[in-house]
């Protein structure tokens, strides 16, 4: 890989990419559930069930509708970001900015860092780059919740399938490897919480 086309030529590469990154994590770090728990005079969504900012929870606190709107931004934030970097990126460069947004999704600047776990922010992505690996891994979250009931569990399965499906669909290019394993390691930490309570016996560990 000639690296040195990141400081040189008409487009520079190191410069975009560190941009995009900066951007993806601030436009994460805008909560949804959060901010729309606000202004519709909730409590806010961090403070009950799996104590997180995600869909799963918001369905718990505040029923399927504020939980599909919750769903709909964030996978569209992601979608969103995802094509906007490839018009500026090479495209073995944009999984790398997916993790700036996963990042500010999970530890929001304007929410004293506690957010929610990644996964409908990573869907959302890579939808934006491998369309068909998201549908697949939708697929699979359905068929493995439907037989252990535990969304954790399924969003395990997602988030792998997500992040394999970016590496395959961008043939193994060493930079979309870093950014996609980086992004995944990132999730799996955000659910340590649920991995506990679930090998404890906890009935807590069900929250994504």
């Amino acid at each position: 890989m000639n690296f040195s086309m990141w400081f040189t030529g008409h487009e520079n590469q190191f410069v975009i990419l560190i941009s995009l990154f900066i951007f993806s994590y601030l436009a994460a770090s805008l909560n949804f559930s959060i901010i729309l728990f606000r202004f519709s005079g909730k409590s806010d969504p961090r403070s009950r069930f799996s104590k997180n900012a995600g869909a799963t929870n918001v369905y718990r606190q505040a029923g399927l509708w504020y939980a599909l709107i919750v769903l709909i931004l964030d996978m569209g934030r992601g979608m969103g970001i995802a094509l906007l970097s490839g018009c500026f990126l090479r495209e073995d460069l944009v999984p790398v900015v997916g993790l700036g947004l996963v990042l500010g999704n999970s530890f929001p600047c304007f929410h004293h860092f506690q957010g929610g776990k990644g996964v409908a922010t990573w869907l959302g992505f890579t939808a934006g780059i491998a369309p068909v690996y998201a549908g697949i891994s939708i697929l699979v979250w359905i068929g493995i919740y439907m037989v252990c009931k535990t969304p954790f569990i399924s969003s395990f399965a997602m988030i792998l399938i997500l992040s394999m499906g970016i590496m395959i669909h961008l043939e193994w290019a060493p930079l979309s490897v870093a950014g996609s394993l980086s992004t995944l390691i990132l999730i799996c930490f955000n659910h340590r919480s649920n991995v506990t309570a679930w090998r404890h016996g906890s009935g807590h560990y069900n929250g994504t």
